[in-house]
C-alpha cells in the first residue's frame, strides 16, 4: 500500500460544507447544552467543495437518460451549482448529513437545501434593488 493522501469527491448537486462552530454559550456566560443548539432550523458554514452539478444530455438528443454518456466528445454534460469554493452558505440543517473525513467535521448539503450564499465577487452585479 501507498501512503497516497486521500481525496473526498463531491458528486451530483451537494455541496460540502465546514460547518461554524454553534454557540454554546449565551452573552451573559450560561452554557447550552447542545440539544438546544442542534434545535436550530438553518446553519451556516464554508462551501470547501462542490459537485458537478445536475447531469443534462445535449437539446439535441431526445433520450430518456440524461447520465448516459453521448455526443461527440464523450464528456457527460452539467448544469453547474451555484455555490462556489470559499462562499458562506446558509442552508437547512435537516437537509444535511453529517460527516467526518481524516479527523475533519463536514456536512454535505443538496443545492436545493441552501437558502443564500455570502460571497465577496471582485465585480458586483447589477440587480436592480
Amino acid at each position: 500500500m501507498s501512503d497516497s493522501k486521500k481525496r473526498l469527491i463531491v458528486v451530483g448537486d451537494r455541496v460540502l460544507i465546514q460547518p461554524e462552530e454553534g454557540e454554546d454559550r449565551t452573552k451573559v456566560g450560561l452554557y447550552l447544552p447542545r440539544t438546544a443548539v442542534d434545535n436550530q432550523a438553518v446553519q451556516g458554514g464554508t462551501v470547501v467543495a462542490t459537485g458537478p452539478g445536475n447531469a443534462v444530455s445535449a437539446p439535441t438528443e431526445l433520450d430518456d437518460e440524461p447520465w448516459k454518456i453521448g455526443g461527440t466528445t464523450g464528456e457527460p454534460r452539467y448544469v453547474p451549482l451555484q455555490a462556489r469554493l470559499g462562499d458562506y452558505a446558509i442552508f437547512f440543517r435537516r437537509a444535511a448529513v453529517e460527516i467526518t473525513f481524516e479527523g475533519e467535521h463536514y456536512l454535505v448539503v443538496p443545492q436545493a437545501a441552501i437558502l443564500t450564499l455570502v460571497r465577496e465577487d471582485e465585480e458586483p452585479e447589477d440587480l436592480g434593488f
